[in-house]
């Protein structure tokens, strides 16, 4: 099955795995998703080849604080991560990385499922709530396969049997510092976050650097909220 369907680009795949299959209603607060998401951007680029992070020869900048530049300044025929390679270009001075991932993230949730429904993986429908009372728009997946294949990846990861292939190690990593490890179906959750935080651990530098920064913002979120 895998096989024959194509891959979704990293935020299109956490997009999924971040809501209800049956009720479309999001695992986590919607802002936390779209810093997860504008992670999965600039990963995707960086995998592409198209982004870099800061000086090779700085070790000692925080991840969070490292400027982002463009290593290849050319499209990759995907409306968003285009975008971010844009707001890359024309950004003087160069944007650094959490506050890249705060900017980017404002309005990415919305585009993503207004991308993922333009492309036939979601459709919309209205719901009665409240007794009939009220009338609520929902985005639901025409076809369960694309979370399911996904979710299936990051467990046989965690069970050790499939090797880590760059994507769905970036995947686990991002997975697991947005707390949605409980919803891969996995017994003993701990356990799995752990497994799959020490998989993406062992990915390249940038990508580490990257979830961190998403981790501290999706922190700094929650910090905010009790303020």
């Amino acid at each position: 099955m895998t096989a024959s369907m194509p891959q979704l680009p990293l935020r299109d795949e956490l997009f999924l795995l971040g809501h209800n299959d049956d009720t479309g209603q999001p695992h986590i607060h919607r802002q936390a998703l779209a810093l997860g998401m504008a992670g999965a951007v600039l990963i995707d680029l960086f995998l592409a080849g198209r982004v870099a992070l800061g000086d090779p020869d700085d070790d000692i900048r925080p991840a969070g604080d490292q400027w982002i530049r463009l290593r290849l300044d050319r499209p990759v025929g995907d409306l968003v991560a285009d975008t971010a390679i844009a707001s890359v270009r024309f950004a003087n001075p160069a944007p650094t990385l959490r506050g890249w991932l705060s900017w980017f993230a404002e309005d990415l949730y919305e585009r993503t499922r207004a991308g993922l429904h333009a492309g036939g993986i979601l459709h919309r429908t209205s719901r009665r709530r409240l007794g009939g009372l009220a009338r609520t728009e929902v985005y639901l997946a025409t076809d369960s396969k694309w979370a399911v294949v996904a979710r299936s990846r990051l467990r046989y990861l965690a069970a050790g049997r499939e090797p880590p292939d760059n994507h769905t190690a970036a995947l686990a990593g991002l997975v697991a510092v947005l707390g949605l490890t409980t919803h891969l179906y996995l017994d003993d959750t701990n356990a799995v976050t752990a497994q799959l935080r020490a998989i993406a651990e062992q990915h390249h530098r940038p990508v580490r650097d990257i979830t961190a920064a998403v981790d501290a913002a999706v922190g700094d979120l929650a910090t905010a909220a009790y303020r």
